[in-house]
């Protein structure tokens, strides 16, 4: 009986290095895709960064460059461009002006926010994209 038990233990200690063996092969395997995936992974994401530095930047920038120009008094310009702070304050300032238009007064506060919007949206337009994208979308620079 211990001569079976003996063949057993061998088959097992056989059995056990093909495992083995096979582990450190699917490994080897795994590292390789890991590898290769990271690669293309690195690769999507510089084009993902790439296409967004060119297309969200040129949208928003025409797009807030409009807005400027023709509502810059309300600040929409400023939320499109995600500036919440300052596109309240225009957006105050205009509401206040609607309220004291009747002393007069209200339209000193009309032309203020509708000429900084106006300068806004020129400044917004003329800029290059790259430049305008490093300005105010990183660079979160809020007011011209």
């Amino acid at each position: 009986m211990s001569e079976e038990n003996k063949d057993l233990g061998d088959k097992a200690k056989d059995a056990f290095d093909d495992a083995k063996e096979s582990a450190k092969k699917a490994a080897g395997e795994a590292k390789e895709a890991a590898g290769e995936f990271k690669e293309e992974a690195k690769k999507t994401a510089e084009e993902f960064r790439e296409g967004l530095k060119t297309a969200g930047g040129d949208n928003k920038k025409i797009l807030a460059g409009i807005l400027g120009i023709l509502f810059g008094y309300l600040g929409i310009h400023k939320f499109i461009l995600g500036y919440n702070k300052e596109g309240a304050i225009l957006l105050g300032i205009s509401i206040v002006g609607y309220a004291t238009t009747c002393i007069g007064i209200g339209f000193f506060f009309f032309w203020v926010p509708g000429l900084i919007g106006l300068i806004e949206g020129i400044i917004y337009l003329t800029k290059s994209d790259e430049e305008f994208y490093n300005t105010y979308q990183v660079g979160k620079k809020p007011w011209f």
